[in-house]
């Protein structure tokens, strides 16, 4: 009996490690046949072979494909309130017949990607508009809570990050006042970025009659297949006619609050008109993916006076799309661009596509200047964006660390003609993995505006040269090595 007991004891484990061993081989197939990004597939079979547990367990949370399609497949069949369809088709025609820009140089450019966008994102553009770059927290938020204020019918958030702070519990206070008041106040934070709200917190929100939902709670375990995909967006629609989008979650930090953040640098966009139409959209359309249900009333999308001329596209992009909207949107642009390409961003982890059309355009001598953050809040993601500067350099790219405090800014301006402002990163998380938006903005008022902030946020910067790399220590070396390695899965 002893010896059957120790023969037992003894195959069983190899038992497991056998079978272990098979399923990561199993895994490792399934990953050659998904027809990823070549980088991501060997970055996965790569970290499987190296360290076969972690990487089996990191791939099932994130990286695992079909677990994604089941999960947002109903998301991907919801259009949301207004279906677009017609409206895109008519609009497709309309960029086919080179009806929208006329006697202008940029004509080509401007309706290849207007077209890019109708296809990719199924998003209409809108003419009658009006928009206000806000450029720092305080602006950004003094205009959000006067709106707030003002509103009489309803207030609809969506957050990835909400903190019970100073600034948390000032928006708190003024949304249980609201509706107190009778206004309907529906908040969508993200799971993973508002998960250390206190109960209280909650508790004072609902007891007003406020309608506050998580989306993808993380839920015990920890991990789990929703983990990977966070609603990275940051929209406050009111009585339909106002929002706003961009870098700012609610925090102190985002108002130079923050002892660890002295200056927070960031951009927001206010839009009056009907490209409010397209952000109230996406809102209801993730509310009926949390709740199920969708409000109903003509006060969601009311009717607009004149508001203005300028041309706004609203861009959603997420796991719940088949193409990456935003991503393919900047790599329009960038080889596009006839002179010069200016990108703000706290993250630069291209892939291969934009990295290469970065390099191209400068190369081709279009003036190509970055800002990232010169101290960074994520140690890692630094390195990996460290990795990326000795290459675009000596293509000819220009990279400046912004050194006023943090930068989280997420601008992109292509030749005094298109701009872009939002939510998504120059990063793999927000082109792949995350559920974003932008704003992409025609009106030569707007474009202006961003390259003024641009050529400010230069004062702030010092500009990174081949010299100062060559000083990089050995661990400094190695740490940007192994990020880089890791980069297509950050």
């Amino acid at each position: 009996m002893h010896s059957f007991f120790q023969s037992f004891i003894e195959i069983v484990p190899a038992t497991i490690a056998y079978i272990f061993s098979f399923i990561v081989f199993l895994t490792g197939i399934v990953i050659f046949f998904e027809k990823r990004n070549p980088s991501q597939t060997v970055a996965w079979l790569l970290i499987l072979l190296v360290f076969p547990v972690v990487g089996f367990v990191l791939y099932f949370f994130f990286g695992n494909n079909i677990r994604k399609r089941a999960l947002f497949k109903r998301m991907k069949l919801d259009n949301g309130p207004i279906d677009c369809y017609q409206l895109v088709q008519s609009q497709k025609e309309r960029v086919k017949q080179k009806l929208l820009f006329c006697c202008d140089e940029y004509t080509d450019v401007k309706h290849k990607l207007i077209n890019l966008l109708l296809n990719n994102s199924k998003s209409p553009f809108t003419h009658n508009n009006k928009s206000e770059v806000l450029t720092c927290g305080d602006d950004a938020f003094n205009s959000k809570i006067e709106a707030m204020e003002n509103a009489k019918h309803h207030i609809h958030l969506e957050y990835f990050i909400v903190k019970d702070d100073n600034l948390g519990n000032k928006i708190k206070n003024i949304l249980i006042k609201k509706a107190k008041e009778g206004v309907k106040v529906r908040f969508i934070y993200d799971g993973l970025g508002g998960f250390g709200l206190g109960r209280k917190f909650l508790k004072d929100l609902i007891d007003a009659g406020v309608q506050i939902r998580p989306f993808l709670p993380i839920r015990i375990p920890f991990f789990n297949s929703e983990f990977n995909h966070r609603n990275h967006r940051k929209i406050l629609i009111v009585d339909g006619t106002v929002g706003y989008l961009g870098g700012l979650n609610i925090g102190d930090e985002y108002i130079n609050e923050n002892p660890r953040y002295p200056f927070w640098r960031d951009t927001h966009i206010k839009i009056h008109g009907e490209a409010v139409y397209i952000l109230q959209n996406v809102f209801l359309k993730n509310w009926r993916f949390i709740t199920g249900e969708v409000p109903e009333g003509s006060e969601y999308f009311p009717k607009h006076g004149k508001v203005g001329q300028e041309l706004i596209q609203i861009v959603p992009s997420g796991p719940d799309y088949d193409w990456e909207s935003i991503q393919q949107a900047y790599f329009s642009i960038i080889t596009s661009a006839k002179y010069k390409i200016y990108v703000t961003t706290p993250y630069l982890i291209p892939d291969e596509s934009i990295l290469m059309a970065l390099k191209t355009a400068a190369l081709s001598g279009v003036e190509v200047k970055i800002i990232v953050p010169g101290v960074p809040d994520k140690k890692f993601v630094y390195y990996a964006t460290c990795s990326y500067f000795e290459e675009l350099i000596k293509a000819g790219v220009r990279i400046f660390k912004y050194n006023k405090g943090f930068i989280h800014a997420k601008v992109l301006t292509v030749d005094n003609v298109i701009a872009s402002i939002g939510t998504a990163n120059f990063d793999n998380r927000s082109f792949l993995y995350n559920f974003e938006i932008n704003a992409f903005c025609f009106h030569p008022s707007t474009v202006k505006r961003l390259d003024e902030d641009f050529y400010d946020d230069l004062k702030e910067c010092v500009e990174v040269t081949l010299e100062s790399l060559e000083n990089k220590t050995l661990w400094v070396r190695f740490m940007e090595s192994t990020a880089r390695l890791a980069s297509p899965l950050l």
